[in-house]
Order: structure tokens, then sequence, then C-alpha cells
């Protein structure tokens, strides 16, 4: 008998005759997380990003694009890279391009212009899928025209999020929206800009991604 088959045999000796039961999750999120309503997950999830170095602007649903026109200008941002091809990106490039601002589309193979998205691109502006409430988590799924380098490679990234998709926890959202069913190439969880703590334990915004993170979160009643 080799080692190999000893090993697997002591392991398969020591395995109970039967697996125990799988926890009841759904049970305990239950009887552990009460129901919020649009507005309370709202005002937690902005809590909790805003705790994370993110800026949190509250938009109506037809006043996000001024909103968005302040924050560059305020930042004297003179160009955004847009997704054309999603409802806010054509918007976006509609209305910011006549105001001064150049609005690029990720329209190309990255190999195609990578010096000119990792040094000329101050900026990206894409949509988020959701949120979470209680770790004040952005949750995107980028696709086609929105890929996942717009939200990685920009120093400011600005994210479009409707307040009536935020998650109560991580596990609703995944219920919620049938996570099981399928899941893209790459889904991203963002909780604020970029950090790291690799560095003598200190944590350090900026380090690599994006330095900034701009939430316009429509809301009913924005304030």
């Amino acid at each position: 008998m080799s080692a190999r088959d000893r090993i697997l045999g002591k392991l398969k000796a020591a395995a109970p005759a039967t697996a125990g039961e799988l926890p009841d999750v759904a049970a305990w999120y239950a009887a552990h997380r009460g129901t919020e309503d649009v507005a309370d997950k709202a005002r937690r999830f902005r809590q909790f990003i805003e705790l994370a170095h993110a800026e949190v602007y509250s938009v109506s649903r037809g006043g996000w694009l001024q909103k968005l026109y302040e924050v560059l200008s305020a930042k004297q941002l003179d160009q955004l890279l847009v997704a054309p091809g999603t409802a806010h990106g054509k918007r976006a490039q509609e209305e910011l391009v006549p105001l001064g601002i150049a609005c690029p589309a990720y329209d190309q193979p990255i190999e195609q212009w990578k010096a000119a998205m990792f040094t000329e691109t101050p900026a990206a502006f894409t949509a988020a899928r959701a949120a979470i409430a209680e770790t004040g988590t952005l949750i995107l799924w980028p696709d086609a025209d929105e890929p996942r380098l717009m939200s990685l490679v920009p120093p400011i990234h600005i994210v479009l999020l409707d307040a009536a998709t935020i998650h109560n926890t991580f596990y609703e959202a995944m219920q919620t929206e049938g996570w099981a069913n399928g899941l893209p190439t790459n889904s991203l969880l963002i909780s604020g800009p970029s950090k790291t703590a690799d560095i003598q334990q200190t944590l350090a915004y900026g380090a690599h991604g994006p330095k900034e993170l701009v939430v316009l979160l429509i809301e009913e009643n924005p304030q």
C-alpha cells in the first residue's frame, strides 16, 4: 500500500458515516435581520460606504445628470469615460459634450488604446446593478458595454445607483436576484475607493485602482 493510499484510508475511516444537516441559512437571516423599507436601506448603505471614504449624493431620477456635471466641475474634470450603449451612458454623452465634457467610449479592444486608458482617462461613469446596505457595498456586473476595466483603472469612478435596488444583506441579494441561476464572467463588490494595508499595516487609500469613488444615489425624495 502506498503512502497516498494509507493517508486516504485514514481520512475515510475518520469521516462520519453521514453528513450532518446543512444549516438553515434562510431561517437565520429571517430571525436576525429585520425588514427595512427602501429609505431605511438607502440610509444604512450610505452610512457604511461613506465610512469607507466614498462620496454619496442623493439625486432624483431625472436630475442625476446635473449633479454629475457639478461633480465633474468641482473636480476640474473635462473628460469622462462612458458607455453609450447604456441608457445612462448615452444620456451622459449627449448632455455633457455640449457642456465641454469629452465623453469617449470604451469601444475597442483594450490592447488598441491601453496607453490612453491608463494615462489619459481621469474618470469613468458606470451603473451599479444593486447594492448591499449591511456593508455599504456596490454590486457591478461588467459586460460588453461597461467592461470591468472601467471601474478598476481610472483614478475616479462615478457610479449611478437606484436606491430601489439596495438589498439588506449579501444573502438577500443572491436570493432575490437568483445568482445561483447564473453569474457573469466578472462580478464586482465595491465598498469604497481602492485601499491596502500591506505596507506597515497602515490603511492607505488609492494605492491601486480608483482613488475616489462617487455614488449618485437615485431616491424618490432626494435630500
